[in-house]
């Protein structure tokens, strides 16, 4: 049997209580990895230091750079890179992201992301069958 290699996603986010608690545990529930940055210069560091994520789900309220001048950042480091922006009201819009979610919508969110690596996630998802077969048994 070949190793699983989960996909990692990057969430930036503003540091508010429970926010970022949140989206992480939405995507490790699903069974994959994830960096967080609480800021857009934060986000750059670690991006800088682990480019080979699998996407990055996006704070479009984020307070220290405006989220198009992040993605576009982002896209320069890594053009292929997919970005998901959660919006707040009154979001400008960010064309340089790959995705759009109006609000938080984690069945949403979770849809994206397993789009994104489908073959990792069917093992995942077939893993995850196994173990619990196993635990019945």
């Amino acid at each position: 049997m070949l190793p699983m290699i989960r996909p990692c996603f990057l969430v930036i986010d503003r540091e508010f209580p429970g926010s970022i608690s949140t989206r992480k545990l939405v995507i490790e529930t699903a069974k994959f990895n994830v960096l967080t940055a609480y800021s857009g210069q934060e986000a750059l560091e670690v991006f800088t230091r682990f480019p080979a994520v699998t996407g990055i789900v996006l704070d479009g309220g984020l307070d220290d750079i405006p989220c198009g001048e992040l993605a576009q950042k982002i896209k320069l480091l890594q053009p292929n890179v997919p970005i998901i922006v959660i919006t707040t009201p009154g979001f400008e819009g960010c064309p340089q992201c790959d995705y759009q979610l109006e609000s938080f919508d984690p069945a949403k969110l979770l849809e994206i992301l397993r789009s994104l690596k489908p073959e990792a996630s069917a093992q995942i998802e077939k893993r995850n069958e196994e173990l619990s077969r196993e635990k019945l048994s």
